[in-house]
């Protein structure tokens, strides 16, 4: 029998808001997550002066997310609460995930046959920072906490997932930068795909608004720098006023499962997962090949075995070389069918949640494969001449122009090393 991996449950965290659909309605709203963070003194200084920063309650009262809910129910897992925000992040996202599946309710579920893959590009890097700078002032002894290791580590993610749901499937965490949500998601698809797993939550999580986090890039000069006065105009992909990349935060978490188990226990079937693409480019680390895209987004369209792609999720994360790479890309694969394709990049709402991005992106994706809607890219008042003739969907919301219920979406994800995936969803009636 062919194995089926279909999408039954779904998750997500970001500076628009808590919940995947509150994301979505955000989004579909031409809403901007991106603000100023001049205000947080370990970020002052820095070139770029704008971010997606989820805001809780600790910092702010009555508009503030309350992160407390990442441990609730958690007894048992006293270190979570030490935890670093990308971990926190990653089980809010799961949490809801989970309980949109409906998974825990099945009686029948073999916990042995359930895996968790939950991955991120730069980890605890603020906890690491913050225990660097205690170590300083306060000597080796006590600068480090007992719960720092498991507090920071790439892989605790996945790790206190499967504790508090007692999954003793294959755990594993993916780090591919920029495409590890993306990465997260294959990764899952194939366990099932080889019979090793009936169900896996996948995804991936991101917190790296520290000094070195948003230093870093700075340094490369890879951030917006010129909308510092203008944070919601600053993430502007393909537009020619682009000038670099916003760095944010979030989570987004996904429950994949083999299509006749879903069937089995009558749960709700988002879409299913009937193509995916991988690559390297192969030639620079940070400046990307077309063809290495191209060669990802074939892959992809191989496996999908249609041609019924009805809107492609970008990586468009507004960079100079990499919108410009990532379009001839898309010419390269779809020729003159790509003017009959929407593109847009929900990065021009969200800014780069970097390692978050791509599970983040695939959950916008499948939300709008079902209600049929598509998001926008925001801020593209001046198209690159690249994207000339091309449905970039620009400032606002449209509508999947074809009325068939076969229809299908591409997620891309890119990322620094020169790593490419591309994922298809596709819209399924049971």
């Amino acid at each position: 029998m062919i194995r089926r991996v279909v999408v039954t449950g779904m998750g997500a965290l970001s500076a628009l808001g808590c919940g995947a659909k509150q994301n979505y309605d955000a989004l579909i709203q031409g809403k901007s997550a991106i603000s100023s963070i001049g205000h947080i003194d370990h970020l002052s200084g820095f070139n770029s002066q704008v971010a997606s920063k989820i805001i809780t309650k600790t910092e702010d009262p009555i508009n503030g997310f309350d992160i407390s809910q990442a441990y609730q129910n958690t007894p048992s897992i006293k270190s979570l609460k030490k935890a670093d925000n990308f971990i926190l992040y990653a089980m809010i996202a799961t949490q809801e995930a989970i309980d949109d599946s409906q998974i825990m309710e099945y009686r029948s579920l073999n916990k042995n046959r359930v895996g968790v893959s939950i991955g991120s590009g730069v980890a605890g890097v603020c906890l690491y920072e913050d225990t660097i700078e205690k170590t300083r002032v306060k000597g080796k002894r006590l600068g480090i906490s007992p719960f720092f290791l498991p507090s920071f580590l790439l892989n605790m993610p996945s790790g206190y997932i499967s504790i508090k749901y007692g999954f003793r499937g294959p755990n594993d965490s993916v780090v591919a930068a920029c495409a590890t949500g993306n990465y997260s998601i294959i990764n899952a698809m194939r366990s099932i795909l080889l019979n090793e797993t009936d169900v896996m939550i996948a995804g991936s999580c991101e917190a790296p608004l520290s000094t070195i986090g948003v230093g870093g890039f700075c340094a490369m000069r890879a951030l917006s720098t010129a909308y510092n006065d203008k944070p919601e105009s600053a993430s502007r992909p393909w537009d020619q006023g682009r000038d670099g990349f916003v760095i944010g935060e979030g989570a987004g978490t996904l429950v994949l499962e083999e299509y006749e188990h879903a069937k089995k226990r009558g749960a709700h079937i988002y879409a299913e997962i009937t193509g995916y693409g991988a690559s390297a480019d192969a030639s620079d680390i940070t400046s990307p090949d077309p063809s290495g895209a191209q060669i990802s987004m074939n892959n992809a369209l191989s496996m999908h075995g249609k041609d019924n792609i009805s809107y492609i999720n970008a990586h468009g994360t507004s960079t100079y070389v990499g919108d410009i790479s990532e379009i001839k890309a898309m010419h390269g694969v779809f020729g003159d069918n790509l003017s009959s394709i929407p593109i847009s990049s929900t990065k021009s709402s969200t800014g780069h949640l970097l390692g978050a991005a791509g599970s983040v992106e695939a959950i916008y994706s499948i939300i709008a494969l079902n209600n049929r809607v598509l998001p926008p890219t925001l801020n593209l008042h001046n198209p690159i001449d690249e994207c000339a003739g091309l449905n970039m969907i620009p400032l606002a919301a449209q509508n999947i122009a074809t009325k068939s219920n076969d229809i299908a979406v591409m997620s891309n994800s890119f990322g620094f090393g020169g790593t490419n995936t591309s994922i298809i969803f596709n819209k399924i009636d049971i």
